[in-house]
């Protein structure tokens, strides 16, 4: 990708910077909740990450180190010098990324519903969907996801939200979800997070299958002063099914000094 080309929405404003990254299979509509709410006090940028929104999708394979810097590129056309990284799943893995490779460059890290690190299943568990979503493309793989994003309640009681959010994942191209999840595969941040030093608050959700609690607390033991928080009755997409306490979490964070 040339520089500056990721796809991305800017609120403007003489506010701090922060930038969005969203989870695999989303783009950054995810984040229609947390902008405003954000907005006021910040200058917020929204991401779609290669392969997915509007962005371009370039050569595979590519890795979390480039989904980084892609970012920085990004940073770079905007005359952004330093960002908050609100990250949540995948983009939570690109912000451990940008942590370790533009520490100069990174305020505060918000590390949602993520993991440093699959363990010795991780990669069968991505090559698997990397076939089903290769061979069926996404609707092969598209009652998994939604039973991981989404609790079982709020499945029930916002049907609407639920389908609003996996339309817009039927839209991500089948190649630029493989090449994420061959990017995702290829993590393991764990032993490299003490190099961390910016500071740091970490949010699990207690339903969440994909990345489970316990990952996110060996995030928080791993980076020096990091705060973990979980909410309750939340599955993997925290923000957008309990927007009011992850707006809150956030904002809370990046005002505080």
């Amino acid at each position: 990708m040339s520089a500056g080309e990721l796809a991305h929405s800017d609120s403007g404003g003489a506010g701090s910077p922060v930038l969005l990254a969203h989870a695999i299979g989303c783009d950054r509509r995810m984040w229609d909740e947390l902008v405003p709410a954000l907005a006021p006090a910040h200058r917020v940028v929204a991401i779609d990450a290669r392969g997915h929104g509007k962005s371009p999708l370039p050569q595979r394979p590519w890795s979390l180190e480039d989904m980084a810097d892609d970012a920085a590129r990004l940073l770079d056309r905007l005359g952004i010098a330093r960002v908050h990284w609100v990250g949540l799943s995948m983009g939570g893995m690109a912000g451990q990324a940008f942590a370790l490779r533009h520490p100069g460059r990174l305020d505060r890290l918000v590390l949602a519903n993520t993991t440093s690190s699959y363990g010795p299943g991780g990669r069968e568990m991505w090559s698997t969907r990397i076939r089903l979503v290769t061979d069926g493309g996404l609707a092969a793989i598209r009652d998994m996801v939604t039973a991981r994003y989404f609790s079982d309640a709020f499945r029930a009681a916002h049907a609407d939200v639920v389908e609003r959010v996996m339309g817009r994942f039927m839209e991500t191209p089948a190649a630029g979800y493989a090449g994420c999840c061959e990017a995702l595969r290829e993590m393991e941040f764990l032993p490299q997070l003490g190099a961390v030093r910016a500071p740091t608050l970490v949010i699990a959700g207690d339903l969440d299958q994909g990345t489970p609690v316990a990952m996110s607390e060996a995030i928080a033991k791993a980076i020096r002063g990091a705060r973990l928080e979980v909410l309750h009755g939340a599955s993997h997409l925290s923000a957008v099914e309990k927007p009011a306490e992850f707006n809150a979490l956030v904002r809370d964070f990046l005002a505080a000094r």
